[in-house]
């Protein structure tokens, strides 16, 4: 997939990938499912789901930093600015050869337009808070994230997700 499509089948993914709501409970079952495919595959990554302003779930596994925490609030401050994945908007941004500094005036320190990070969307409200991963390559903990949601959501991943990353 090349930019553009991988762009196109994140839209996707954002508008196929909704919730009937977002409570603790919820929040819990997603956040675990992740955690479980982490151990599974021997992953080193901190998992946090919120809804925006209220951690509803946070596990960091062994072999992760402080840096990994950094990481996941950048990333889930992209997500509650603009309601995309912060993969989404960094690839948009990389298409456009800007960063969220020149384009927004957004600090690095307090935005991470890195993937991990993806817009958890209930049907009738809308964007009310985040996904977020941090351990993988970028797009490795955007697909991870999906892959869950896919599992919780009874969709098929292997037509949602995003394919390897082309040179």
């Amino acid at each position: 997939m090349g930019l553009g499509e991988d762009l196109e089948q994140i839209a996707l993914q954002e508008c196929e990938l909704r919730l009937s709501r977002l409570d603790a409970q919820v929040a819990w079952e997603l956040g675990s499912k992740i955690r479980t495919l982490a151990l599974e595959r021997g992953l080193k990554l901190v998992v946090d789901v919120r809804r925006f302003g209220q951690p509803l779930f946070y596990a960091a596994l062994d072999g992760t930093t402080p840096d990994n925490p950094e990481w996941v609030r950048r990333k889930s401050n992209v997500v509650a600015r603009f309601h995309r994945s912060s993969y989404g908007v960094g690839m948009t941004q990389k298409m456009k050869g800007t960063t969220l500094f020149e384009r927004q005036g957004l600090l690095l320190t307090e935005y991470a337009a890195d993937g991990g990070s993806f817009p958890l969307n209930v049907e009738g409200a809308g964007v009310v808070g985040s996904v977020t991963v941090s351990g993988l390559s970028q797009r490795d903990d955007h697909n991870l994230v999906v892959e869950a949601l896919c599992a919780m959501l009874g969709r098929d991943f292997a037509a949602l997700g995003l394919g390897p990353e082309q040179a």
